[in-house]
């Protein structure tokens, strides 16, 4: 057989235990650092989000791009100067921060107006969300995460044996680490946070990865019925290499529109785009060279039955 993903799993294995790792490390100094593994949005943590995009069309205030320093300045003047602040397409600021009254927030719009000139009035978004209904958000996100591994993994051993189960709850876990450890890294150096939107990712990720994997999983059930003399390992290689085109093509047609959308869906859609790309190509990885491997390598410690004594 030309390819062997088992012949090489401990490469495999070191590439993820690589990547977790360094995901784990920058959970742990966002953890010090902010609070939480992740930098937090205000889907979570309650708050108030403003953008304003300047009236280009409407007035002449489209010189020259929004100076950041300014705007950081009159919100130094606010008592605002932790808040999060965003620059977008030149014109446009995004501004996340704790909760304003309207008393508040209208005296920051009229100060930056007076800065910086007239803003679009259709393109002016407000959002205000509370602390404790942040709070249950969360909550609900991950208690809705911890239902779907536990029905994964009883759906799992119904079909199959509890070690296939196992082993695809550990590929599952395997790609929600990383996703999660790749948006720690970007929350610590970019900025990045995360909103419910991420948490809709993570499920869709856990979907679409034990998906590839149950396939894989069949066809090491069907050949091990009509050839229970074969090796474990290889067993799993054929089925590996005989499901290989289509777990390729699936992801790769999946991944097209996500990239779209990553470029063109706008600062809503981007991350959550992003999260998924990360996500699905991590459960393709998982399903070929990690879940499948664990099956063989554990399946492979087992003894062999001995058979009984014809009397």
């Amino acid at each position: 057989m030309s390819f062997s993903v088992n012949r090489q799993r401990s490469l495999w294995w070191g590439i993820s235990l690589v990547v977790i790792l360094s995901g784990l490390m920058a959970m742990a100094i966002s953890w010090v650092s902010l609070g939480s593994p992740l930098r937090l949005g205000l889907d979570f943590i309650g708050g108030t989000r403003l953008q304003f995009e300047l009236a280009c069309s409407t007035t002449n205030t489209c010189k020259q791009p929004i100076d950041i320093d300014v705007v950081r300045r009159i919100l130094n003047q606010e008592g605002l100067g932790n808040s999060s602040l965003q620059v977008i397409d030149q014109y446009g600021i995004g501004i996340r921060t704790i909760p304003l009254g309207v008393e508040q927030r209208t005296r920051l719009s009229s100060a930056l107006t007076q800065e910086l000139g007239a803003f679009d009035p259709a393109q002016t978004q407000i959002e205000t969300v509370g602390p404790t209904l942040g709070g249950q958000i969360l909550r609900s996100g991950l208690l809705a995460l911890l239902v779907a591994f536990i029905g994964i993994t009883i759906y799992l051993t119904l079909r199959f044996q509890f070690d296939y189960a196992f082993f695809a709850l550990v590929a599952l876990f395997h790609d929600v680490l990383l996703t999660a450890g790749i948006f720690a890294i970007l929350g610590l150096t970019l900025g990045v946070e995360i909103d419910s939107l991420f948490i809709v990712a993570l499920l869709t990720i856990i979907g679409f990865s034990v998906n590839d994997t149950v396939v894989i999983y069949d066809r090491v059930r069907e050949t091990l019925k009509l050839n229970p003399d074969l090796n474990i390992k290889e067993v799993v290689d054929q089925a590996v290499v005989q499901t290989l085109g289509r777990s390729i093509n699936t992801t790769l047609t999946t991944l097209l529109p996500l990239v779209t959308i990553f470029i063109f869906g706008g600062d809503t859609l981007r991350f959550f785009a992003l999260a998924l790309i990360i996500g699905f190509v991590t459960g393709a990885y998982s399903s070929i060279f990690v879940a499948s491997t664990l099956l063989a390598w554990w399946r492979d410690r087992q003894p062999t039955p001995t058979p009984s004594p014809v009397t």
